[in-house]
């Protein structure tokens, strides 16, 4: 098996391009890899046109949040499924075009745990403000609110394309094969990667357990509306779940160097164990999401099944939003 490493002569990375032979499993792998991007992709589309289908849906934060969680998923989904089959491939191709899709990709990828503490802090205000919900989670805030984060999901990777077209005028030029680290020229990248990391999950992690022991003790004191607070309660639940998810895609590339460095890229099981990675801890979580919202909510749900089944339904379902 032939390998073939990031460009430049970077020593703290190990080789990450594999030409691999087009074995029987192999090819079961890339079709179970490819179909499942693909499902959930179409997934998503039918449950996002499922809130496209209703105003309602576009006026109410919580909705508009859920409405950027499944447009962001898709994106990862379809960049990730792209980037997979170049590297299947052996492809190699312009820098210009791999740092879009690094760029784009990275940024949805971060995006998905601020989304998070996003719906948990609405939640939040909804539960422990009901008075003033109207008036702090506006349409008009929310897209503000979705703006910043997107700001702060580019910070990091607009930091490694500066340094590499400082470093090399040249280098959207090139041609290489698509991978992140092509952006990096020394290993501070990859430690100044890791804070990051870590800052926007702490920060999450902090909010979204904030939020959850705010809404539990509204619930508890409160003597009306205690099934709305409940109902609150298992949502922030879930968004720490989810987190929980979004932080093993965070360990992806941790957990291949760890079995690089163990196994060697010369084992036929380091492959497998690679694919094994891509697809549980890079891929589910992110098929699995859209699924766990949307299943749960009773206004969302009847139009996503009207949707999905080609509106074979006499009658579209009307929308209770509460």
């Amino acid at each position: 098996m032939d390998s073939n490493g990031t460009s430049g002569d970077v020593s703290f990375l190990y080789q990450q391009v594999f030409q691999l032979d087009w074995d029987p499993l192999t090819i079961c792998e890339t079709i179970l890899a490819v179909l499942t991007s693909l499902f959930f992709f179409f997934v998503n589309c039918v449950m996002f046109l499922a809130l496209k289908s209703k105003h309602i849906f576009f006026e109410t934060p919580r909705y508009i949040l859920f409405g950027h969680m499944l447009m962001n998923d898709s994106v990862l989904l379809l960049l990730t499924t792209v980037m997979f089959m170049l590297a299947l491939c052996f492809y190699p191709i312009h820098k210009s075009i791999c740092t879009l899709l690094v760029f784009t990709s990275t940024l949805a990828f971060i995006n998905a745990p601020l989304t998070l503490a996003l719906m948990s802090l609405e939640r939040y205000v909804a539960i422990c403000f009901p008075l003033r919900h109207c008036t702090i989670a506006t349409p008009k805030r929310t897209g503000i609110a979705i703006g910043i984060i997107w700001f702060l999901s580019t910070i990091n990777v607009i930091i490694d394309i500066i340094i590499a077209l400082v470093n090399n005028p040249n280098y959207l030029a090139d041609i290489a094969f698509c991978t992140l680290e092509q952006l990096y020229i020394g290993k501070w990248q990859v430690d100044k990667a890791q804070v990051f990391s870590v800052f926007y999950f702490v920060s999450v992690a902090l909010i979204i357990i904030f939020t959850y022991i705010s809404i539990m003790i509204t619930a508890r004191s409160v003597s009306s509306d205690k099934e709305s607070a409940k109902k609150a309660l298992k949502t922030v639940m879930l968004h720490l779940i989810q987190l929980g998810l979004c932080l093993t895609s965070f360990l992806y590339a941790t957990i291949e160097r760890t079995l690089f460095i163990m196994i060697g890229s010369g084992s036929p099981l380091f492959i497998n164990l690679r694919y094994l990675n891509y697809f549980v801890v890079l891929i589910l979580p992110r098929c699995l999401s859209p699924l766990i919202y949307g299943m749960r909510d009773e206004a969302v749900w009847p139009l996503f099944k009207y949707f999905f089944c080609y509106r074979s339904g006499s009658i579209k379902p009307s929308v209770n939003v509460h």
